[in-house]
């Protein structure tokens, strides 16, 4: 029986992938056969350069480019660029993301613009410029959140931003069908690792208890359904969203 995680040969794309979801995701493929492409944006102390170089040090053969998901000139760049070293792509996944949560009355209105053009922008951008390098058959993987599908306070730009993921990722599954590209999501709850790092003690222990299995997430749960969604097990699941969060919302 053949191993179904086995993604050797397959050229594998995770946008911010120099930490934290990303960078778990980009070793788990890589240490499954893949060939992968790990990317970043550049940062004034040079630190999103320093990790995206540490993590491509655990990856065979890989892809490092630096390039910002916001930016159509750079994302078309960037699937030259795998086009030309790599002759294609099998696996994109849309994972950048930022957070800068407010009340709707203190959010300005470039606070609540900028999370909504790296997530939701970023992720149309990178699909779209992604269309003329993804070989047939191949895979999307958006990453929306709980947190798009429940609207949480102080959230309206981050809420929106993956809330309208949600909404991209079935217009997507619908365009793609006809190249055998399968295009779904995973809406993480909290996780155990990133943006949730950075949440006071007091919070993450009064949305624990709201969480039926009692815990956070694991980031390898993430990437483990990630594994899935580019598998060969899932060959027949498109536009959907896949809850990963202990329960904390059913939809």
């Amino acid at each position: 029986m053949s191993d179904t995680l086995d993604f050797t040969g397959k050229i594998v794309f995770v946008t911010g992938s120099s930490r934290g979801i990303g960078a778990e995701m980009v070793k788990a493929f890589g240490q499954r056969g893949a060939r992968c492409v790990v990317n970043y944006v550049t940062d004034a102390q040079g630190q999103n350069k320093a990790d995206a170089i540490k993590v491509a040090g655990e990856l065979q053969q890989p892809l490092v480019i630096e390039g910002d998901v916001t930016q159509p000139q750079q994302v078309e760049a960037m699937m030259h660029q795998i086009q030309d070293e790599r002759g294609g792509l099998d696996i994109l996944v849309n994972n950048s993301g930022i957070i800068g949560d407010r009340t709707i009355k203190k959010l300005s209105l470039e606070d609540f613009e900028n999370v909504i053009r790296v997530n939701l922008i970023g992720t149309f951008l990178v699909t779209q410029k992604a269309a003329s390098v993804l070989r047939g058959g191949g895979r999307i993987i958006n990453m929306s959140s709980v947190s798009g599908q429940m609207g949480l306070f102080g959230q309206a730009n981050y809420s929106s931003s993956k809330g309208g993921i949600i909404a991209l990722t079935k217009v997507s599954a619908r365009e793609f069908a006809r190249q055998n590209i399968t295009v779904n999501a995973i809406a993480p709850g909290f996780i155990d690792i990133g943006m949730s790092k950075g949440v006071p003690e007091e919070t993450i222990q009064s949305f624990i208890k709201q969480i039926p299995l009692g815990r956070l997430g694991d980031v390898g749960e993430i990437v483990n359904a990630a594994l899935f969604l580019a598998s060969p097990m899932a060959s027949y699941i498109t536009g959907h969203v896949l809850n990963v969060n202990g329960g904390f919302y059913m939809g």
